[in-house]
């Protein structure tokens, strides 16, 4: 299965389950996160969301317009990410 897959058949409820995990570093069950955990689930979470999650809601987040910028002079381009598989 690769990312594409998983992230079709990814419900709200597992994306809500994966992005509580990362805050917390730990499975519901209590089991700490390993480090490669962590990279797979925040991948998966970006991906999730650029398909399904309004921009202000995503991880990391953060208002094009900075303090002392105008929307004028802002950058509002897209950023892609690219993942190495």
């Amino acid at each position: 299965m690769n990312i594409d897959d998983l992230i079709e058949r990814m419900t709200p409820a597992i994306y809500q389950n994966l992005r509580q995990s990362l805050e917390r570093g730990k499975w519901p069950n209590g089991v700490a996160l390993t480090q490669e955990q962590r990279d797979i689930t925040l991948r998966a979470l970006i991906v999730y969301e650029y398909k399904y999650v309004e921009a202000s809601e995503r991880i990391g987040y953060m208002p094009q317009q900075c303090k002392g910028m105008t929307p004028e002079t802002a950058d509002t381009s897209d950023t892609i990410i690219r993942f190495k598989d």
